[in-house]
């Protein structure tokens, strides 16, 4: 998909693949300089970087673990500092724990912590360091990537669906108290979305039944990839939807319209979403 970004700065947290690097291509893609934001590896963060450009962007690559609040910051820096200007943040950067939702007995402090750090303190740090430039721009964008476990909460484990619930009420207020400073902010809420995340974690047998299921439970009778969440994230991006703010748009196929009522426990464990 190709919307125009002439001349605008984008910082995308957690970029590096998956869906992160999805948006990053296709903000390059209509001309936009993107931060390509990573924790662990560089060799994927720099193959990204390497398509923003060839998709006739500009990109740097820059390692920064954000569950650290003080490196929200430096990400910040490193967008102004390199082009002077930032008009786009995707709080993309996410993380979870899978537990079913009937054991209590295996999350602990400990893992609220952990997941709160990168899903909700982390978007809020990143928010807080990017609010003057987005600010100073008068056309400012805040997409921030959430799941329909905030929704509907259902998930990988309770904490997640606390966490992204928070980034959702999150959302809601910051579109409030920031819209004066004509800086939007809106949440996309993918349902499972097919990446190598998955199959990393649950083997290729493990992904394929995971697909199965849920295909089962969607209307589209399909389960999307990084591809299919990058249109939301771009329209909310771009100046197109200038006018809309304080929204969360789920993007899962209808898979929530057609989940049978007592699914919750057995999704619990499915991978239902994108951490």
């Amino acid at each position: 998909m190709s919307l125009d970004f002439s001349g605008k700065v984008a910082i995308v947290t957690g970029s590096s693949a998956g869906i992160g690097a999805a948006a990053a291509r296709g903000l390059a893609q209509g001309g936009a300089s993107v931060v390509i934001n990573y924790s662990n590896s560089q060799d994927a963060a720099d193959k990204v970087v390497a398509e923003c450009k060839a998709l006739g962007g500009d990109a740097i690559a820059v390692k920064a673990d954000l569950s650290i609040s003080t490196n929200c910051a430096e990400l910040v820096k490193a967008a102004i500092e390199k082009w002077g200007r930032l008009d786009i943040l995707v709080n993309n950067a996410g993380t979870t724990k899978f537990v079913d939702h009937a054991d209590l007995d295996s999350l602990d402090p400990e893992d609220f912590k952990k997941i709160y750090a990168l899903n909700v303190i982390a978007p809020f740090e990143m928010i807080k360091a990017a609010r003057p430039h987005l600010a100073a721009n008068g056309d400012g964008s805040i997409v921030n990537i959430s799941s329909v476990a905030g929704v509907r909460a259902v998930g990988s484990s309770l904490a997640y669906i606390a966490s992204k619930g928070g980034l959702n009420s999150m959302t809601m207020g910051l579109a409030r108290a920031l819209g004066a400073e004509g800086i939007r902010v809106n949440a996309v809420c993918p349902g499972f979305v097919g990446t190598d995340w998955f199959r990393n974690v649950f083997g290729e047998d493990g992904y394929n039944k995971i697909v199965d299921a849920q295909t089962a439970v969607t209307p589209l009778n399909r389960v999307a990839g990084p591809e299919e969440i990058q249109g939301p994230i771009l329209f909310f991006a771009n100046s197109l939807s200038r006018h809309v703010t304080g929204q969360l748009l789920v993007v899962d196929g209808g898979m929530l319209l057609g989940m049978p009522t007592a699914g919750s426990k057995s999704l619990s464990g499915s991978g239902i979403d994108q951490a």
